[in-house]
């Protein structure tokens, strides 16, 4: 359920341009770019747009991908899962389910313990060690 409604001209006031694109239009950065991509830190990343916390340091693993890669959420209800057609292929977007901001997409070819692999695209997170 999205809780925080704001207009495009409000989140374009509080994201950076690189933000808006991913967070509000469904944008990707190009693979290897993102500061998180090959961060080691402990600690956790939360929604750029709202701050909601998303994904832990603890399920982050390096999927050799370029984008920065979970196998789990924080906790249940973090993210909304949609069908994306887009592209050419039928995947599963990630979206944030406070503000409803796209962080990535979902593919069944994770690592144990759930399968899953969260591709999320740095723009969409901050973090907090």
């Amino acid at each position: 359920m999205i809780t925080i409604n704001k207009t495009n001209q409000e989140w374009k006031k509080k994201l950076t341009p690189e933000q808006y694109k991913i967070l509000r239009e469904e944008g990707t950065e190009a693979a290897f770019t993102g500061k998180y991509h090959d961060n080691h830190d402990k600690g956790r990343y939360v929604c750029a747009g709202c701050g909601a916390e998303l994904f832990s340091s603890n399920a982050k693993f390096d999927s050799g991908t370029g984008w920065p890669s979970f196998y789990e959420v924080a906790h249940s209800g973090a993210v909304e899962l949609r069908e994306d057609a887009s592209g050419g292929m039928t995947r599963m977007e990630v979206t944030c389910a406070r503000c409803g901001g796209h962080l990535g997409h979902v593919f069944p070819d994770g690592p144990k313990p759930t399968g899953q692999r969260y591709c999320i695209n740095s723009g969409a997170l901050d973090f907090s060690k």
